[in-house]
């Protein structure tokens, strides 16, 4: 076994909490886990928790291919003022009151839900986005003005939890249920403007994302009591990725495994031209492949195979 290697090949999901970057939790888990290649899909900022989706060795093949098309968030809105960040780490900019029924919490759900649907969504300034090749936040910080351009989302469910309160001024705890590329900051930040006041992100916590839940999340203090043996709570790939799944024989996994073609088989009826399908066989993910004809051929290969199938 190579030097910093530990023969796990998985996908876990971790509870980031807050103060932490995505990249410290990858960290602690290289150090609980004694594997060197570990990755995340689907960043984090510091200010928030929730799930957060881990490769290990080979499993960090999958990161790229974990696209999460809708994510789930519970959020807490915090109105009379915006910040620079639409977060409560950045600078006021704006303050306006909240409305005069901002505390009545009929009128605030319809408020929340009157977000649903799709909706053209201008990002934060102080985001990951690139512009000419320099990121977004890094303009910010260098103190250029400048908006980006507004890009289409789609909220899918938004809705009131709790009437709060926040420095003295009416705050709205949602759950939000939102497309890939929707930054609940810029949703708190129209939601204000909406209502004809201002407001910004005062915590953030992802509940899901795509089929990973809380639920399916392992806490740091688990993953370092747990170390090598996190493998007991590896997340199943194939549900993660959502793919339809073609079982192999023991001859066509040694097939798979020489990069050889194998025939679409059970997933004929189902599986369409150029789609991609999961090659498992005793618990683990051989590959994902695509159709080609009546064959599947090879799009990414795992030759320790990715533990954790149950489907």
């Amino acid at each position: 076994m190579r030097r910093g290697t530990s023969g796990i090949n998985a996908l876990i999901a971790v509870d980031k909490p807050v103060g932490m970057t995505s990249h410290d939790v990858v960290s602690r888990v290289r150090r609980a886990v004694g594997e060197r290649r570990v990755g995340h899909a689907g960043t984090l900022d510091p200010a928030a928790s929730g799930v957060l989706v881990v490769g290990i060795g080979q499993g960090t093949r999958l990161m790229g291919l974990l696209t999460a098309e809708r994510k789930g968030y519970v959020g807490l809105v915090a109105l009379g003022s915006e910040t620079d960040t639409d977060d409560a780490e950045g600078t006021v900019t704006r303050e306006a009151p909240a409305p005069v029924w901002a505390t009545d919490a009929g009128r605030a759900g319809e408020a929340v839900a009157a977000l649903v649907g799709d909706a053209m969504q201008v990002p934060p300034a102080y985001s990951a986005i690139s512009v000419g090749g320099v990121r977004s936040y890094a303009r910010a910080r260098a103190g250029e003005k400048f908006e980006l351009p507004a890009r289409p989302v789609t909220i899918h469910d938004a809705r009131l939890l709790a009437v709060q309160e926040v420095g003295g001024r009416p705050a709205w705890l949602c759950s939000f249920d939102v497309s890939k590329g929707c930054y609940i900051r810029s949703i708190a930040r129209d939601l204000g403007r909406a209502v004809g006041s201002a407001a910004h992100l005062e915590a953030l916590r992802r509940t899901s994302s795509g089929l990973v839940s809380v639920s399916d999340c392992v806490s740091l203090g688990g993953l370092e009591e747990l170390g090598p043996r996190v493998v007991e709570r590896a997340l199943d790939p194939v549900r993660a990725l959502g793919l339809a799944v073609r079982p192999l024989s023991e001859g066509e996994a040694a097939d798979v495994a020489c990069g050889r073609r194998v025939p679409v088989g059970p997933l004929a009826s189902t599986l369409a031209e150029g789609q991609a399908a999961c090659l498992v066989r005793d618990g683990r993910l051989l590959g994902i492949w695509r159709r080609q004809g009546e064959q599947l051929a090879c799009s990414t290969n795992f030759p320790g195979g990715v533990t954790g199938v149950r489907s």
